[in-house]
């Protein structure tokens, strides 16, 4: 459907806390699974910065190099954060 009407669709998918996984501090994983996981062609973790900012992170994509993003969120919208 989104092929055939040029949109763009967005998954989202809840993340928890993963109690059996003690190797990494990152310990959380995908509610939605593999299933979820494997459906998708561009993966973004988000995350909560300093104050308003929020970084996006690049987990999966078949056309972009892995990478990490940094933005605010004000009453303006979406701003880039200046270095």
């Amino acid at each position: 459907m989104a092929q055939e009407f040029n949109i763009a669709v967005v998954l989202t998918n809840q993340m928890c806390a993963d109690p059996g996984c003690t190797f990494t501090n990152d310990a959380k994983k995908a509610v939605g699974g593999h299933v979820l996981a494997h459906l998708v062609n561009l993966r973004l973790y988000l995350r909560k910065g300093r104050g308003e900012q929020r970084i996006a992170r690049i987990d999966k994509s078949c056309k972009h190099a892995l990478g990490e993003a940094t933005f605010e969120l004000s009453a303006g919208g979406i701003m880039d954060v200046a270095q």
